[in-house]
This record gives structure tokens, sequence and C-alpha cells, in this order.
């Protein structure tokens, strides 16, 4: 096992929530990813609420596929919080970057046209000030931490 999972080697001196953090949003990803591959209609129709009358075989399908992507991408933010801790900062940077590139193109870039948006979008305005403070106290050393 330690030639697929490595001992972590360098340690994490940032805020002690921030892993926790991490892990909480990993679930926040992994469980949509769950449902977005699993849930019949992949939680379009049912949660997003989008028309599925035109295209509902697509759209299903790119939920799915955006599913396991999802899975993959929260299982590896679970290792970081849980075990290579001294990369949390860095995930905070790419988890920023996504969620950033989401929000613009949510609202900015690529709006529905409709007035509609679904959970996420709202999810995401709402994490991104959090986020970003996060990757703050995670880049931040303790005062108890030995350098």
């Amino acid at each position: 096992m330690s030639a697929l999972l490595p001992s972590p080697a360098t340690p994490y001196l940032g805020h002690k929530a921030c892993p926790l953090f991490l892990a909480l949003l990993a679930i926040g990803t992994i469980v949509p990813g769950f449902i977005h591959a699993f849930l019949p209609d992949g939680g379009a129709g049912t949660i997003a609420g989008l028309d599925l009358s035109a295209g509902g075989p697509v759209i299903i399908g790119t939920f799915a596929w955006a599913g396991a992507t999802q899975i993959a991408y929260g299982t590896l933010m679970l290792l970081v919080a849980l075990r290579y801790r001294a990369l949390v900062p860095f995930f905070f940077l790419i988890i920023l970057m996504e969620r950033s590139l989401i929000a613009l193109n949510s609202w900015v870039l690529k709006p529905s046209g409709t007035g509609h948006h679904p959970p996420e979008a709202y999810a995401t305005l709402a994490l991104l000030p959090l986020v970003a403070a996060a990757l703050y106290f995670s880049l931040k050393p303790r005062p108890d931490a030995a350098s």
C-alpha cells in the first residue's frame, strides 16, 4: 500500500480547523457526485429543475459524467484532508479557482437566460469567501507549529 499512498513527509503548519473544513467540502463534493452519477435523472430535473423534454438523455449523461468527476475529486480532497495535510493550502487554492470559474460562468459569462439557477450556483457564492478565508488560515503558521 505504501507504493500507492506514500508516507506524508511534510508537516502541515496552518490552522487546525482547515483540514476539517476541507474534509467537509470533500463530503459536500462526493455526495452530489453520487446523486449526479446514480440518480435516474442525475438530479437535473428533480433537484436543478431543468426541463429534460429536449435533450434529456444528453443532459442526464452530462450530469453522470460530472458526478463521476466529483466522486474522484472529492475522494482526493478527503485524502488530502486526512493524510496529506501539507497539500491543504494548495487544494483551497484549486477550490477557489474552481468556484470562481463556476460563479463567473453561472452568473456572468453563461447565465441560463431564464433567470433560473440551480442550488449549486448559490452554494458557490456562499463558499467563495469561506474558501478564501480557509486558504488564508491554512497558509498562516500556527503559533504552536514548529518550523
